[in-house]
């Protein structure tokens, strides 16, 4: 079966679509029976893994509508020259016309859900387009039940019509040997004991909470410090509020660490290193940061939102969103309790264990295989 993919992320790995399509492309290229093509319009910095066909298709404009011309018009005609007999478009942006039976993931409704992620006027137009598209998709794809609800009630999507898929974490993410952990330790600065936070600083991530939760029991967990990691903000906004600020204004510089960009080789010894990874985001459509967690063996604080409850499980502690307090004892607990953190680091590797890009990769061939029966069947 010839699958068509859109590959406008690949070159993009530090997003979460960009890991996604490569995790999924790479699992689909090892299974018998399956053909992918990936479709791009721009020569790519990363090839493809063996056994996947590149197909370019040239844009004929500069920036937005360059990416707006590949997504309605380049992939389509990819895909109806190619000799594919299903299309896939990893992220939510599909084509409103497609010659084959179509596939959209969608990842999260974000710009839909949060109103200081609406943009303005191009890009409350660009959703709308999406919206319409993804509804006359074959099927549609949800990283998990949460945001397939949220697909069904704001996309007026009917439930036959979703698959929910899960995502996976990277095989790099598993238990590290403790002299590995203990090197990135003195090589970074850290503190003997931490709990972590590594993600984006967009405000549904809630990381002011986060430090503010830990400032409320900082004098509590004697020498446990907060390691802070990922790309930090350019600039203080309200959409983004610097941490560093936040920190400041509490008297922490202390006990925080802001690592800022973390090397990917660096991130499974960090995550292992940590007593807990601390997630306190209000909305994720999959959340693959607590993942990771789990899979290096760390337990995960994360909050009773969104997805987060189908990826943490049983390995972790949840609270509500937004309640600083209830984040503060969480945090306080973990850190009293060595049973506990031994229990949940136990639990981490099972639910972990419950998610493979292989299975990922498998439940979305029988999509494909379901999408083109669907296609035949109309015509």
């Amino acid at each position: 079966m010839r699958v068509a993919i859109n590959g406008l992320f690949w070159d993009r790995p530090a997003t979460g679509s960009g890991q996604y399509v490569r995790a999924l492309v790479a699992a689909l290229a090892c299974m018998e029976g399956i053909d992918p093509l990936l479709v791009d319009g721009d020569p790519l910095e990363a090839p493809p893994p063996p056994g996947v066909e590149l197909w370019r298709c040239g844009r004929s404009a500069a920036g937005n509508l360059s990416k707006l011309w590949f997504e309605q018009v380049g992939f389509p005609h990819a895909c109806r020259r190619s000799g594919c007999v299903v299309a896939h478009v990893p992220y939510f942006a599909p084509p409103l016309a497609c010659p084959v039976p179509l596939v959209v993931t969608i990842h999260d409704l974000i710009p839909m859900l949060l109103p200081e992620y609406r943009g303005g006027l191009h890009v409350r137009a660009y959703m709308a387009l999406a919206a319409s598209a993804a509804r006359r998709a074959t099927l549609v794809v949800a990283d998990s039940t949460a945001t397939a609800q949220d697909i069904e009630r704001h996309l007026g999507i009917s439930p036959e019509r979703v698959r929910v898929v899960h995502l996976a974490a990277g095989d790099a993410y598993r238990p590290m040997p403790i002299d590995l952990v203990a090197a990135l330790r003195h090589r970074l600065g850290l503190p003997e004991r931490y709990l972590l936070y590594l993600g984006g600083f967009d405000r549904r991530k809630r990381v002011p909470e986060l430090l503010r939760a830990f400032h409320k029991v900082v004098p509590r967990l004697g020498g446990t410090g907060l390691v802070v990691a990922g790309r930090l903000p350019d600039r203080d906004s309200a959409f983004a509020p610097d941490p560093r600020r936040v920190a400041h204004e509490l008297a922490m510089g202390d006990r925080v660490r802001f690592l800022g960009h973390v090397d990917e080789a660096d991130k499974p010894a960090l995550y292992a290193g940590a007593e807990a990874l601390v997630f306190p985001s209000v909305y994720e459509g999959f959340g693959l940061p607590p993942l990771e967690a789990l899979s290096c063996g760390t337990p995960v604080i994360a909050t009773q939102s969104s997805s987060l409850p189908e990826v943490v499980g049983d390995a972790g502690i949840l609270v509500p969103p937004d309640d600083v307090g209830a984040l503060a004892e969480a945090i306080y607990a973990l850190m009293d309790d060595s049973a506990l953190r031994r229990q949940l680091a136990g639990r981490a590797l099972v639910q972990a264990n419950r998610f493979s890009w292989e299975r990922t990769a498998e439940k979305t061939a029988a999509i494909y295989r379901e999408a083109v029966a669907r296609g035949h069947s109309q015509g």
